[in-house]
């Protein structure tokens, strides 16, 4: 899987650019601000239908602009594709696969993926619950149409009854409405568990063999899935999660109305991280941390092979420098087989030791 040319039109500071990139190793280098990030935004947004970094479409649309475009050139599964994908600040966006309209971001990700690794992701394993909820939520919604279908239904319903639990002294009558939300979180909250805790044991089995690698066998990484306390087992069918959900709901009832807050749902789930036995957000090192969200990083990469047969593209946003020179060379030797991107701000020779090109940012022009 490699993106082999990339055309950007009032996408954050480029105002047009097209260009081409290696198949193995692309480094992309400049100084800070000058839209190196914004390259590897563009890509990741391809296989996702979103920025790892925006909150919204509008953000990332360059200054004082109505509309942008992104424009690719892809080879997967044998077989090329020109993806485009076009936003407006007034307007919902547009999005093609050869020349097919694709009506869901799942459609972008069927044909292309990215892992992104950015230095923020090096504090994932002391960042609160919300950020492993995300890095979950990322790599299943490009491996699984379903997840992300049933995970934008959750939301949605969270949040009607969110305003109701927030709103019903006012409008009592809003309460009727209550049953019917809580059976659709219920069951769209089943799929989420079930997908996020099938994620969570297969990152554990890489991650394992990740960290003890770059620990040099001396530590041990272990991954707990942690989700309503009703639910038995995440493993387990998602009928099973349905029903335990809707016991947790009945049980916490009064105690959402009185808080004004929907205190039943994966909304809350987390990843407990463990080195050598002990909460690594609680106790571990620096050190120990970063390798550990090394591992997994690099677990989600090796997931994204297992199941599609194709590496994903992997796109590493001046990761390197936050890094000791251990633990750069163990990156750099586990990045092979795929197609890879590397920003820095200076030309580290990197495609010396990984073979590729090198291009140069400047002001929103690469060359």
């Amino acid at each position: 899987m490699r993106i082999d040319e990339l055309t950007l039109e009032r996408f954050r500071n480029y105002r047009c650019q097209r260009v081409e990139f290696d198949p193995r190793c692309n480094v992309i280098y400049g100084e800070n601000a000058q839209g190196k990030t914004n390259l590897l935004e563009a890509i990741a947004y391809l296989s996702s239908g979103r920025s790892p970094r925006a909150r919204s479409d509008r953000e990332i649309i360059g200054f004082e602009e109505q509309d942008a475009m992104i424009g690719a050139r892809v080879f997967a599964r044998d077989r090329e594709f020109a993806m485009e994908v076009e936003l407006y600040r007034g307007r919902r966006r547009r999005m093609r696969v050869n020349q097919v309209a694709a009506k869901t971001a799942a459609e972008l990700s069927a044909v292309f993926n990215t892992v992104f690794f950015c230095p923020e992701d090096l504090y994932l394993i002391r960042d609160g619950a919300a950020a492993r909820r995300k890095f979950l939520d990322g790599c299943l919604c490009q491996l699984r149409p379903r997840y992300a279908s049933a995970l934008s239904n959750y939301n949605k319903v969270y949040e009607h009854k969110t305003r109701i639990l927030r709103d019903w002294g006012e409008k009592p009558s809003l309460l009727e409405a209550l049953p019917e939300f809580n059976e659709q979180m219920a069951v769209a909250g089943a799929v989420v568990i079930h997908y996020r805790a099938q994620l969570c044991r297969r990152l554990g089995e890489y991650a394992a063999a990740a960290h003890g690698e770059c620990s040099g066998g001396r530590e041990e990484l272990r991954l707990v899935y942690q989700t309503v306390a009703t639910v038995e087992d995440p493993l387990g069918s998602v009928g099973d999660i349905a029903e335990q959900l809707r016991i947790h709901q009945r049980s916490h009832e009064s105690a959402e109305r009185a808080a004004g807050l929907c205190l039943s749902g994966p909304h809350k789930d987390d990843i407990e991280v463990f080195i050598g036995g002990r909460s690594a957000r609680i106790y571990s090192s620096q050190g120990q941390t970063r390798t550990a969200a090394l591992a997994l990083k690099l677990a989600e990469r090796e997931i994204y092979q297992n199941v599609t047969g194709e590496y994903p593209v992997l796109l590493l946003d001046d990761v390197l420098s936050e890094l000791d020179e251990r633990r750069q060379e163990y990156v750099l030797n586990r990045i092979s087989g795929g197609q890879v991107f590397i920003t820095c701000c200076e030309d580290d020779r990197l495609e010396e030791l990984l073979g590729g090109r090198v291009f140069h940012v400047e002001r929103g022009i690469i060359r």
